[in-house]
């Protein structure tokens, strides 16, 4: 859990995570999320020092459980893919029970916050699946 594969790819993760969210969700689909929200309950100001410990914390929990996904075999594909099923879990699973129970985007917000999230968490895949590659043990 706390080899150097794993660390390293939980930091390395995270800055991509914390720069990649900001470039997203707090520059490229402001206007289109403001369109598409019925009730708004974001801050003014966001706190960065607690996004970034909770990048820190989500990367950590990824990078911890791509360990046990890929069995020593890391590539592109393998951390897209799994990056891809965390999104799905995440953007399809938690976002449509978000709009079952809440009213904070309409459905066309929600179905675009999916894919960016697919998306979002394959690279972040990527990412922690490159890392890993590079420093991982070789058998």
């Amino acid at each position: 859990m706390f080899s150097k594969s794993n660390l390293l790819a939980t930091l390395v993760g995270t800055i991509v995570m914390f720069f990649l969210g900001y470039l997203i969700w707090g520059m490229a689909t402001v206007d289109f999320f403001e369109q598409h929200t019925i009730v708004s309950v974001m801050k003014e100001v966001p706190n960065l020092g607690l996004i970034a410990l909770a990048n820190l914390i989500a990367v950590f929990a990824l990078s911890t459980l791509y360990s046990k996904w890929a069995r020593g075999h890391h590539s592109m594909g393998q951390g897209f893919q799994f990056g891809m099923w965390i999104g799905i879990l995440i953007g399809l699973g938690m976002g449509l029970l978000n709009y079952a129970t809440a009213n904070f985007m309409d459905m066309t917000g929600h179905v675009v916050e999916a894919i960016l999230d697919i998306a979002f968490f394959g690279i972040i895949g990527v990412v922690i699946s490159l890392v890993y590659q590079k420093t991982a043990k070789k058998e």
